[in-house]
């Protein structure tokens, strides 16, 4: 399917509008920049306070007064319109962004393990995802944060000798289902924008193709088609690029599924839902809160009410004022009356800390709990200190939350994997035999290193362990080799401690013969001789 003809065709697609404005909003309240909200729930400028001929002045559209389902959004904190005359003064607590990092640390804290049989395909894959950690901590945040994210397999012999993963955001991205399935997929970007002018950019991923395309139009619209040439970023790019390889080179790995807002549109039902979808609202009021507190502090400040005649004069014409940091006055050429004491007067307004933080705890709980997370996860039971049972134990949603995307993210890791491995080899000559590699995350909590030098003492002294079982268990990521080394110099050890040899002289003859005696002694001698003790 070729890429839009541009003219007047619409971008992105009208088909996609509703997704487009909640994926908008996801946006704002994922990024935390105010002037966004208020665009999304105020209205286009009702967050800046400039406009495009820089004058300062705030500007609010007349449904915001308006009762009704025309002014529903007004009733938001973000939608309200400013006063005039006043300053916007609305401060912004990041929990959906803290939210979308604390997904990704629950998911890429430590990177996944990709395996499979062909040691030089291993060994290139190795190579390869040593800069993949960083790309998929990316992708698990904006994932969080957006409901979705792609990984695209993409490769320039001028930057790196092989191809690598990149993490594409699902809100400059259009796709194309069957079933649940992604059929192909068109990214843009805008390449130049002045005014209503705009230069396009798209990039579609369909099946052993990618196509690109530039256009000029509006904000709205593609506009005529023009040479890829005439602009930098494109100039290196062609039209049609065969990739060499039968399978699609993206894969769209949703957050969490169902996405209640789209079930009934075919166009959007397969895309994910973001961490906070439904919880607008209360990270609404969490701001409205947090700004309330934030004016309480700064009307509360202590206020000192003096009587005319302690203020000093200006000069004519410039009045008279009160200097509160002025350490010395001179004795005042007036007869206070009798009960009037020194006429000044302190006030200090109450500040109403704990309501307010007790609010903004109880909203931030209920807003956990939607998302999915325990309280543990964010530091609100207290940060005691626990075993890895005991933490698994607190942090129980988190990890099964975890444990349901990993559900999303473990197939399509693979699939994208097995696709970068043709890319690799069709366009580098990689000297290796693609295969869909067998994901394995990591446990989400390290176990406690002393609790399971516990256990392991424990199994020894009841002789129920082997010295291999023992390694292996006090280091399950330990590879073959690590492991046959390491139980070959425990064996050396106690070898050396029982017959007085130097330990590495037999550490290095375990290794090589798997026992402790030496050739020598065994000829002539009954097997039950003392130097013929065999500990392994």
């Amino acid at each position: 399917m070729p890429l839009p003809e541009g003219g007047k065709t619409a971008w992105p697609p009208k088909a996609l509008d509703d997704v487009f404005a909640r994926l908008d909003s996801w946006d704002a309240w994922y990024t935390g920049d105010p002037d966004h909200l208020a665009d999304v729930y105020g209205g286009p400028g009702s967050g800046r306070a400039f406009d495009s001929t820089s004058r300062a002045r705030v500007r609010n559209r007349p449904s915001q007064y308006r009762g009704g389902v025309v002014g529903k959004v007004s009733r938001w904190f973000w939608g309200a319109p400013t006063s005039l005359g006043e300053v916007p003064s609305r401060l912004h607590m990041p929990l959906a962004g803290d939210i979308a990092q604390k997904s990704t640390r629950l998911l890429f804290a430590e990177p996944p393990q990709l395996k499979v049989d062909h040691a030089p395909t291993a060994k290139r894959l190795a190579t390869q995802f040593e800069r993949l950690h960083a790309s998929l901590l990316e992708a698990g945040e904006t994932c969080a944060g957006l409901g979705g994210t792609y990984l695209r397999v993409v490769w320039d012999k001028d930057v790196r000798d092989t191809p690598w993963l990149h993490a594409a955001h699902a809100d400059q991205a259009v796709p194309e289902w069957s079933w649940d399935v992604l059929r192909a997929v068109t990214f843009w970007r805008i390449l130049e924008q002045e005014d209503q002018r705009v230069v396009w950019h798209l990039e579609r991923h369909e099946p052993g193709v990618i196509l690109h395309g530039v256009y000029e139009g509006t904000p709205d619209t593609l506009g005529k088609p023009r040479n890829l040439k005439a602009y930098e970023a494109t100039a290196d790019l062609a039209e049609r690029i065969e990739t060499r390889t039968k399978r699609l080179t993206v894969v769209y790995v949703p957050n969490m599924r169902p996405n209640k807002l789209w079930r009934k549109n075919p166009a959007a039902a397969p895309l994910g839902r973001a961490d906070i979808s439904g919880a607008e609202g209360p990270l609404d009021r969490l701001d409205e809160t947090w700004t309330s507190l934030m004016r309480d502090l700064r009307l509360g400040k202590g206020r000192a009410f003096v009587p005319d005649v302690y203020l000093q004069g200006n000069g004519p014409g410039r009045g008279a004022s009160w200097d509160a940091e002025q350490e010395i006055y001179a004795t005042l050429s007036m007869l206070p009356g009798p009960d009037s004491g020194n006429m000044l007067t302190l006030n200090q307004f109450d500040i109403r800390v704990e309501e307010h933080l007790g609010m903004a705890r109880q909203i931030t709980i209920e807003t956990l709990r939607s998302a999915g997370y325990s309280l543990q996860s964010f530091g609100l039971d207290g940060d005691v200190a626990a075993t890895a049972t005991e933490v698994s134990a607190r942090e129980r949603d988190s990890y099964l939350t975890r444990g349901h995307k990993i559900l999303y993210w473990k197939p399509e890791l693979a699939d994208i994997t097995l696709t970068l491995q043709e890319i690799d080899k069709a366009w580098f000559g990689a000297d290796i035999t693609p295969e869909l590699p067998d994901v394995e995350w990591p446990d989400g909590v390290a176990d406690d290193p002393e609790k399971v030098a516990r256990t392991l003492q424990l199994l020894h002294a009841a002789e129920a362990v082997s010295i291999r079982t023992r390694v292996e268990r006090a280091n399950p990521d330990w590879p073959k080799e690590r492991v046959d080394a390491e139980v070959a110099a425990i064996k050396a050890e106690q070898g050396g401690a029982m017959t007085g040899e130097d330990p590495i002289e037999l550490g290095t003859r375990v290794a090589a013969t798997g026992r402790t005696t030496k050739p020598d002694d065994d000829e002539g001698q009954a097997p039950d001789d003392e130097d013929d003790l065999d500990v392994a």
